[in-house]
């Protein structure tokens, strides 16, 4: 940028917010203040002072990001220390004359850096389609006149228009709300349309979900129509201030990118290491320079793993395949291997954890209470009366019906999917399948009983009223608040018909509507009456009964809420919801027991270092904005947490881009936030996370395999070579059996592993730290073993043929033999660091395969007479074969009783998973499922 912007409101420049001090609680204030202080007036600006505006704040559209030159990005890839191994791997195998093998890392090294390439490049495009969501055209009063100009011209003291399906174009404080109803759950992450009204708020920190008379950029008016004052533009919006906290994110490396770093560097210094000295151990003994030389480099490219990359990308991607299958969708590839480190996931309640399908729970019908079972929006379920299943009674019947009645939505069946949706108000969509499930269908009950007037729903009556024709009668059908409904009823429909309803009645039924509404249900009450047109159709009504409705948790959350304690994962609920919803939710789940929940005023209120003490025990947020999920995220990460986030709107971005894993919702989910993360949902179900971070978890096992398996077989070589040196016997190995010990054991074998199946109790382990390193204590000591036993039994084997009288060339094949074979071994006691080889031991149809195919290869070298000069091999007999396969077989128990040791030691030593929380029970009575 060349200048600084000024944005937001009248005297304050960019970077100042809503919630800086210096600027006025907008939605404290009456409309009159408002507009003084912008100096506008309910006829707008003038043209010529909103044009002096424009050019003083700039155009109201969000600062583009900085550009990132493609060529640095690419320079940086070639920053990492593998890929530099690679490079100088590829220019010793070309110098050794080994073309094939130098063009194949080459390969590798291309793939990697272009991979790394594109993902870095893509990585700021939150931003872009953050800009992307602003309106192009709003609806102006400018000088007493209605006007229709680019978004991008309004400036602070507009005046803005509201109609149905409008997005916001800023930020505007209400001066007029016509049964207004806009959906910010891209903004607050509320599962419903939010009423708005012009009245000012008494709390200055009231949370943006709570501030009913703001209407905020980007929201979009479901209903209604409104006026508003713009009170802040650009970068000075919500919207803005989510950018600016985007810009200011920096992405973290995965775990998997600094172990790999922290291997690159070791096996760099290993393989320097190894040729310095092999070439000086030769040159002791006195061989020649050049040979020693050769030799020396031919064992440091056996050294090196050139083959990792491309194991982890082929690990990755099909791991990326088999999450697809399991509805997860991954951006960036490194990100796949962080989920099986995730200690803590946080995710969003609505259409996550529960199906964002309101569903009617409770019935309230001549004074007996109704549970119903099913929950969506399909029209399959039952009654049950004190947990009996019961056919709906005549008086539960009647309230179900007028309800539908007074409703406008309905229910439609994707002839694709099969699925059902609601088209109208989610609540009353709810009442729409209630009643079907009594077989009442709302297009019958319109045709028998059709609408012939309504008086809509206003945030002042709080109900909605239809007039609907019953032969020659008329009937007016009301549905709404309780205590509004209830005021205006004089009659009850009770088991032996209508009767008066006393105070006593009236206090007993309002009772039953508090208990549903603390089990979180949204409750509404039915009534009826029998008039003449619109003037008596709310007075004198018959009260039919209470309705009780949630959006249902998903039943497959709780046992992945199950799984991820077991696998010492913690669960946390971060909504925009109302404490009360959050918490009867989260207990049904089985997330919490107390009903602690912490709102967005309570994080406010903590300090940075109370809420990283406080983070670590807290379960469930409730009313939070973008910088309070983001500080709950720092929070954990301070403590040691990788945090996997899961969000689906605008206000979640910030937070999924500074999490270790970003989850975006596919379903619900705004293009910003899918941006933002690095995962994404296709079925928006919390079990998916699971599920994916369990192929997390096997991916990052398989790499594990994969370098525990390489690094063994490279320190039997390089033991092998040096202890013949040091023995002062003749070199056990030419320089071209070398490398194809290192093409045989890095080539399919080794990629076999990176395909193999998980182990059966991979998700009843804890996160591993991700800190911690891929080799563990137990990984470095079964490498070792493995690794020195290979090089002492070749070393004793070869050995033993020299002094048995065999030709060095045989003594030589059968230490190549018993080398390769004894590696092909290993590679089935790698497939775990902790069970037995016998469990399960072909269960890696790959590997099987790989096995057979290089042994056949192995047996062409060994026996076809053409292959004997330049490989140096001998045909072996019967009796070296036994040999062989003894000396190699005796890997099996030395490993077996390498993990029995290990799995001694590490009895009652790992991480203990989380502490469950005591099953809770559901709704009390009025509120049970």
């Amino acid at each position: 940028m060349t200048k600084r912007r000024r944005t937001a409101y009248l005297g304050v420049a960019v970077g100042e917010t809503a919630r800086d001090t210096q600027h006025p609680s907008w939605h404290t204030l009456g409309t009159g203040e408002v507009l003084s202080l912008l100096e506008s007036s309910p006829e707008g600006l003038a043209a010529a002072e909103a044009a002096r505006r424009l050019v003083r704040y700039g155009p109201n559209e969000l600062e583009p990001p900085r550009s990132v030159s493609p060529w640095s990005v690419l320079i940086r890839q070639f920053k990492n220390v593998l890929i530099l191994i690679l490079l100088v791997s590829t220019l010793l195998s070309a110098f050794l004359g080994h073309a094939m093998e130098a063009a194949a890392i080459a390969v590798i090294v291309l793939f990697a850096v272009l991979l790394g390439f594109i993902q870095e490049y893509r990585a700021e495009r939150a931003l872009e389609a953050l800009r992307l969501m602003a309106a192009p055209d709003a609806v102006l009063i400018r000088e007493g006149k209605l006007v229709t100009a680019p978004a991008r011209e309004l400036v602070p003291g507009d005046l803005l228009m509201l109609r149905p399906g409008d997005r916001v174009a800023a930020d505007v404080r209400l001066v007029e709300a016509v049964n207004l109803q806009l959906d910010e759950a891209a903004l607050t992450g509320e599962s419903v349309p939010v009423e708005k009204d012009a009245a000012p708020l008494v709390d200055p920190d009231a949370a943006l979900a709570e501030r009913k008379c703001m209407a905020y950029a980007g929201t979009v008016v479901s209903n209604g129509r409104g006026r508003g004052v713009v009170v802040a533009t650009a970068m000075g919006t919500e919207f803005g201030s989510i950018a600016r906290m985007l810009t200011g994110i920096e992405t973290g490396r995965t775990p998997l990118q600094e172990n790999l770093d922290r291997v690159g560097n070791l096996l760099a210094r290993a393989a320097l290491a190894v040729v310095a000295a092999i070439v000086i151990l030769g040159l002791w003994r006195g061989e020649a320079l050049v040979a020693m030389l050769l030799f020396g480099v031919a064992l440091g490219v056996a050294a090196v793993p050139e083959a990792l990359p491309a194991v982890v990308t082929i690990s990755l991607a099909l791991g990326v395949q088999r999450m697809v299958r399991r509805h997860a969708l991954m951006r960036r590839l490194a990100a796949v291997e962080t989920l099986g480190s995730t200690t803590v996931i946080c995710s969003d309640k609505t259409g996550t954890l529960t199906r964002d399908e309101m569903t009617v729970r409770n019935c309230y019908a001549a004074g007996t209470w109704y549970d119903l079972t099913g929950s969506g929006y399909a029209p399959e379920g039952e009654f049950l009366r004190e947990g009996r299943v019961v056919p709906p009674s005549a008086e539960l019947a009647e309230l179900l019906r007028v309800g539908v009645l007074a409703c406008d939505a309905c229910l439609a069946r994707d002839e694709e999917t099969g699925r059902y949706r609601v088209q109208g108000d989610p609540t009353e969509g709810a009442l729409v399948v209630a009643a079907s499930k009594a077989g009442l269908e709302r297009d019958a009950l319109n045709a028998r009983y059709p609408r012939v007037d309504e008086i809509p729903f206003t945030s002042e009556r709080k109900c909605m009223t239809t007039l609907n024709r019953d032969g020659a009668a008329l009937t007016a059908c009301v549905k709404g608040a309780p205590e509004v409904v209830l005021a205006a009823c004089a009659s009850e429909l009770a088991e032996d018909g209508e009767r008066p309803l006393d105070e006593a009645a009236r206090r007993r039924h309002l009772e039953a509507a508090r208990i549903m509404a603390e089990g979180a249900l949204r409750v509404l009450a039915v009534a009826r009456k029998e008039v003449t047109g619109r003037s008596d159709a709310e007075k004198g009504l018959t009260f039919l009964g209470l309705v009780g409705m949630i959006d249902p948790p998903r039943s497959e959350a709780r046992e992945a809420i199950a799984t991820c304690r077991e696998a010492g994962i913690i669960p946390v609920m971060i909504t925009g919801d109302h404490p009360v919803t959050a918490a009867a939710v989260a207990r049904e789940l089985g997330l919490i027991a107390d009903g602690r929940v912490v709102t967005g005023a309570e994080l406010s209120a903590m300090d940075d270092d109370l809420l990283e003490r406080e983070a670590q025990e807290i379960r469930v947020y409730a009313r939070v904005s973008p910088e309070h999920k983001l500080r709950v995220v720092s929070a954990l990460q301070k403590r040691g947490h990788v945090v996997a986030m899961t969000g689906d709107g605008v206000n979640d971005a910030p937070a999924l881009k500074k999490a270790d894993i970003g989850i975006a919702m596919g379903i619900t989910g705004t293009e910003v936030s899918k941006e933002a993360a690095a995962m994404t949902l296709t079925d928006d179900n919390f079990a998916s996370i699971v599920a994916a971070v369990e192929e997390g978890r096997g991916i990052f096992d398989n790499i594990r395999k994969y370098l525990m398996y390489l690094l063994s077989s490279n320190i039997g070589e390089i033991g092998l070579m040096a202890g013949t040196m040091l023995a002062g016997l003749p070199l056990p190995l030419s320089a071209v059996q070398i490398l194809y010990v290192n093409l045989a054991t890095d080539g399919l074998p080794a990629l076999a592993l990176a395909v193999d199946p998980a182990e059966a109790d991979i998700m009843r382990r804890p996160p591993r730290r991700a800190s911690g390193g891929i080799f563990t204590r137990g990984v470095v000591a079964l490498i070792l073993v493995g690794g020195i036993w290979s090089a002492l039994v070749n070393l004793l084997l070869f050995a033993w043929a020299r002094a048995s009288g065999c030709s060095d060339r045989e003594a030589m094949t059968m230490a190549f033999v018993s080398l390769v074979l004894i590696q092909f071994f290993k590679a089935y006691n790698f497939r775990s660091d902790r069970h037995s080889v016998f469990r399960r031991p072909f269960a890696n149809r790959w590997l099987n395969g790989a096995i057979l195919w290089e042994f056949a290869l192995l047996l062409l070298v060994v026996y076809l007479p053409f292959l004997h000069r330049p490989f140096g091999t001998f045909s072996l007999t019967r009796g070296d074969w036994g040999v062989i396969i003894l000396a190699s077989g005796s890997i099996f128990p030395v490993l077996e009783l390498a993990k029995w040791f290990l799995r001694r030691r590490d009895t009652g030593r790992s991480e203990p998973a989380e502490k469950k929380d005591p099953p809770c029970p559901p709704f009390a009575k009025g509120g049970t499922q």
